[in-house]
Formats: C-alpha cells, structure tokens, sequence
C-alpha cells in the first residue's frame, strides 16, 4: 500500500515537527509506504497575495496533478468529522491513497468535487504542519486498526 500526504506548504527548516513526521513515517513501513510532499511556488505565492479565490486557484492548480491514482481525500474543516474507526475504513483495500492538505485559503469545492472523501480534524484551525504530524498519526493509527495491531487501544 503507498499512502501520500500532499499539502500546500513551504518547504522550509521544520525542527520541532521533522522528527514526530519521520517517526510516523518509520512505524508505518510494515503496514504502508507514506510519503510526504510539500508544494509552493511563486504561483502560489502571488496569488495568495490577490485573494482567497486565486489563491484556491493555484492550490488547485499545483494539486490536480495527484489525482489520477487511487483514492483521493481532501482534509476539509467543512466536510465530516470521522472516528479513528471510521478513518481505517477510508485506508481499506486500495493500493494508493492520496491526502491533500490545503493551502491557508482552503480547497475550492470544484477540487473537492473531484475527490473521493473529503475528511474534518475539527472546526478549529491548525496550523499546516501541526495537521500534518495530526494527520500521519491518524494514518498510523488506521492502519493498525486494520491489521489488528493493538497500538490503536
């Protein structure tokens, strides 16, 4: 199984959230090959600077690429609120899925619209490497439910 994790973000020195993201990355490797990528570019960067539509624009634009394999779910503070059990469903029998985390002006309902899922963590805001590390840990957990593993109890 090949799980990725795709969000909008700079890449940039991340020394208090790296190790919790290679650690959860380590332990799932019995289970699931998880990767991690970050998009920005100076597209995203200029039209975050004109507004929140052409900002979700560009994510779209940068994102749409992921989505021709496998199961596709976008992390969305609007969409359902899932149990971890409920979650572990989402991982069950596909060989790729793909996680996509916004950028700071949200997806477009057009991007949505072409995902399989879209999933809520809360109503609250996070921060985008916060949610990843949130994110990693609830991949972890989904699939050990699914492999009976006990981690998740």
């Amino acid at each position: 199984m090949k799980i990725n994790v795709i969000i909008i973000d700079k890449k940039g020195k991340d020394q208090l959230y790296a190790p919790l993201i290679e650690h959860y990355k380590k332990i799932a490797k019995p289970f699931a090959k998880v990767e991690v990528v970050a998009l920005f570019d100076k597209e995203i960067s200029k039209a975050q600077d004109i507004s929140p539509q052409a900002a979700q624009k560009s994510y779209s634009r940068a994102l749409e690429k992921y989505l021709g394999s496998g199961i596709n779910i976008a992390l969305d503070p609007a969409s359902k609120e899932l149990d971890s059990f409920e979650f572990a469903n989402l991982l069950k029998d596909s060989a790729t899925v793909n996680f996509y985390i916004g950028g700071a002006y949200g997806f477009e309902r057009n991007f949505l619209s072409k995902c399989t899922n879209a999933v809520s963590f809360g109503k609250i805001t996070l921060s985008h490497k916060l949610v990843k590390v949130i994110l990693l840990e609830q991949i972890f957990r989904g699939l050990t439910i699914n492999n009976n593993h006990p981690y998740h109890k």
